[in-house]
């Protein structure tokens, strides 16, 4: 479960919830601009770990989000193509 929060409350309480667990879902006017993934670290927790369960925590917001692997690297390419016609 995410946070869906927009950019002004964001910059109010940055660092709120950056120490939070809880994937944010940041959104401007609406429309979701970006996700927030926090990568857990435990004490004796190793970096692959930690980013290990942040992928799992990404593949339950992406199902949430009904955003599969495939259609990723679609979206991503076709961002860049916007990005270099600009």
């Amino acid at each position: 479960m995410s946070l869906r929060i927009g950019m002004l409350e964001l910059r109010a309480k940055l660092a709120e919830y950056l120490e939070s667990s809880t994937p944010i879902e940041v959104t401007r006017l609406g429309q979701t601009i970006g996700l927030y993934i926090p990568v857990p670290k435990h004490p004796n927790q190793s970096e692959r770990a930690a980013l290990i369960e942040a992928g799992r925590r990404m593949q339950l917001e992406m199902t949430r989000l009904g955003i599969t692997e495939d259609e990723l690297p679609l979206d991503f390419k076709a961002w860049r193509k916007n990005q270099n016609a600009a």
